[in-house]
């Protein structure tokens, strides 16, 4: 049987619509990764990657870190950002920085997707390893939805599910491979979205994992 990532070849084309205001922009991540992998290195030895709490009590399965002005947490008191205190809270520093090949990245893939004016204010980095998933959820921390997400996908390919304004709308599953983007605003800003778990692999330049960044303009 066909696995979902083989039905993936180097012929599909480059900008593929997901939903209205969505769309799959393959490889466009490539040109920028040397860039953003050095980068990657840096954020992380500043802030590193842990597992965070959800109000519920369950730690996610997905480890997590950020950069720019300010940083999605979650604990038992809730999912947030909080502009009164940016702070990483198991460092008490600001946290990193967000480097300008990120905001170069993001902002074009932005623009390619049919979103010019966006500039992020937080990327949201998750860390996959085999085994780990993100269960159907919206973004619906930031303060202006009126601003798209841009999400990047590097390392190890993964099952991407984008799904409608409703928990129990269908949903579609896209591969995602090292380089892929998905960039959703407009009329599917808040549309249910998340990542079936990651299979096992070894991937030539990220290993055992996968790196997904997440642009938001978040305060």
């Amino acid at each position: 049987m066909l696995d979902l990532f083989d039905t993936i070849a180097p012929a599909d084309p480059p900008f593929e619509p997901l939903a209205e205001g969505a769309a799959l922009l393959r490889g466009a991540a490539l040109a920028f990764e040397t860039e953003v992998l050095t980068a990657l290195d840096e954020i992380t030895l500043q802030a590193p990657f842990r597992h965070m709490v959800t109000p519920g009590g369950f730690t996610m399965s997905v480890a997590m870190t950020n950069c720019g002005e300010a940083g999605w947490v979650t604990d038992r008191t809730g999912y947030r950002y909080d502009p009164n205190d940016p702070n990483d809270p198991e460092t008490g520093r600001p946290w990193p920085a967000m480097p300008s090949c990120f905001l170069d990245l993001a902002v074009h893939c932005a623009s390619r997707a049919g979103y010019p004016a966006f500039r992020p204010d937080a990327c949201l980095i998750n860390r996959y390893e085999p085994g780990a998933r993100l269960s159907l959820h919206q973004d619906r921390d930031e303060r202006d939805f009126a601003k798209p997400i841009v999400s990047i996908s590097l390392g190890l390919p993964a099952i991407f599910q984008f799904g409608g304004l409703k928990r129990d709308d269908p949903v579609k599953k896209f591969a995602m491979r090292h380089g892929d983007v998905a960039v959703w605003g407009g009329a599917s800003r808040l549309c249910y979205h998340g990542v079936t778990a990651l299979k096992e692999g070894v991937h030539d330049v990220l290993g055992r994992m996968r790196v997904n960044l997440t642009f938001r303009g978040a305060l």
